[in-house]
């Protein structure tokens, strides 16, 4: 587990638990032990079921934690999770952080899945976006690869990507050339990726080196065809975003891009539905 991750799961506990689970410490008997299943109540895609896993353990290193599904699996409600064993108040005490990594992550698992499923067959892949959750952005990229998308870049270290914002005007393609060549010397294994919202921009980065990939923004279809066209059989790969929903992508995949990055799939996912039962006290 990496560490951002586990001092995330540090963090949830303290905010959720404070000086002390007062409900378990006053309502619950010290001795009384107990064996719990997280179960999935609708169809989905699991994530975060090893982080979920952490969280009962952190709580009480006692508890006994089986995996029953792995992150990326495909369920159909009603399915088991993870059983749990161990002291009845150290159950309670985990349970709802627990449940909050794996619903949110499971959500987006599923979300993803719904859009990747749209594009079967055409070879586009499903990328996701940094709208991310400040402080979860590992865990809802593992989501979306367990979803069946692809990661873009985990953040401003590891791509290039020069939209409007970044480019200044006085030194036009001539001083863009010159800021590629000197990234790709200085920084070889970081690729370069140009933001275009019209065909322009487009015919003009293609006849630039070192570019690898062209972020097409916001454009028609009709427009995404044209620049399809226009990069032909080589050049950089294709990138299309902006105005990505479930009854679009279908149509901008079939445009012939490589890729499609969607925001919605880690900024908008809904919670899979997950429950912690009860089954039995145990001597």
């Amino acid at each position: 587990m990496d560490e951002i991750t586990s001092k995330l799961i540090d963090l949830a506990l303290r905010e959720d638990i404070g000086p002390g689970d007062v409900t378990s410490g006053y309502f619950v008997p010290e001795r009384r032990m107990a064996r719990g299943l997280v179960v999935v109540k609708e169809d989905g895609v699991l994530a975060g079921v090893e982080t979920a896993a952490e969280v009962f353990r952190r709580v009480d290193e006692k508890t006994e934690v089986h995996m029953m599904l792995e992150s990326g699996s495909h369920v159909s409600a009603p399915a088991y999770v993870l059983e749990v064993r161990g002291r009845s108040r150290a159950l309670l005490t985990a349970e709802r952080v627990a449940l909050n990594f794996l619903q949110r992550l499971s959500g987006v698992a599923t979300q993803t899945r719904a859009f990747v499923k749209r594009v079967e067959g055409t070879g586009v892949r499903i990328l996701d976006t940094r709208k991310t959750t400040p402080g979860w952005r590992a865990l809802e990229k593992a989501a979306v690869v367990a979803g069946g998308g692809m990661n873009h870049r985990m953040g401003l270290y590891d791509r290039a990507m020069v939209k409007d914002n970044h480019l200044v005007s006085e030194g036009g393609l001539e001083a863009l050339q010159e800021a590629i060549t000197l990234l790709k010397k200085e920084k070889p294994g970081v690729r370069v990726e140009l933001e275009a919202d019209r065909l322009e921009q487009v015919r003009d980065f293609l006849t630039l080196d070192g570019v690898d990939f062209l972020l097409l923004d916001n454009m028609d279809l009709d427009i995404l065809r044209e620049a399809v066209a226009m990069r032909g059989d080589g050049g950089p790969l294709l990138e299309a975003s902006g105005g990505v929903n479930l009854d679009t992508v279908a149509g901008i995949a079939a445009t012939g891009v490589d890729f499609i990055s969607v925001g919605a799939l880690t900024h908008s996912a809904r919670a899979l539905d997950l429950s912690l039962e009860f089954l039995e006290d145990e001597e």
